[in-house]
């Protein structure tokens, strides 16, 4: 048995370091909306583990990213290759209800399709 622990703390030293991701998980829920209009340039975002209207203070401000892929490679500055991989940016706004929802406003609205889909909020700017 005590073999085996010290063969299992080896290999875990001789791996090498992961790094962690940078930013929190959300999803699109939907537009912004009254009754009976929706307002497409104004997204509405559930974070992960943000169940309060004080919790969503500490994201007001910080960048979000809708990352999806295309169906044609393009080249993008800074790249060697072309990628099909596309971004459309956003910032968080202000919140929304008591539940920990958030507003969102994105440099191009999001697309219908989206809605249940990721959106990564990004750990900047930060304001601390």
């Amino acid at each position: 048995a005590k073999k085996s622990k010290v063969k299992m703390a080896k290999e875990q030293v001789s791996r090498p370091k992961k790094s962690g991701r940078l930013y929190s998980k959300a999803v699109f829920t939907g537009y912004k909306r009254g009754h009976r209009n929706q307002h497409e340039g104004t997204a509405l975002l559930k974070i992960e583990g943000v169940n309060t209207k004080d919790e969503t203070e500490f994201y007001m401000g910080k960048r979000c990213a809708y990352v999806y892929k295309a169906k044609r490679l393009t080249a993008c500055p800074g790249h060697d290759k072309p990628s099909r991989l596309r971004v459309i940016w956003g910032k968080v706004v202000r919140s929304h209800g008591n539940s920990g929802a958030v507003r969102a406003q994105f440099k191009k609205n999001l697309p219908s399709g989206a809605m249940g889909r990721r959106i990564r909020v990004m750990m900047y700017p930060s304001r601390i």
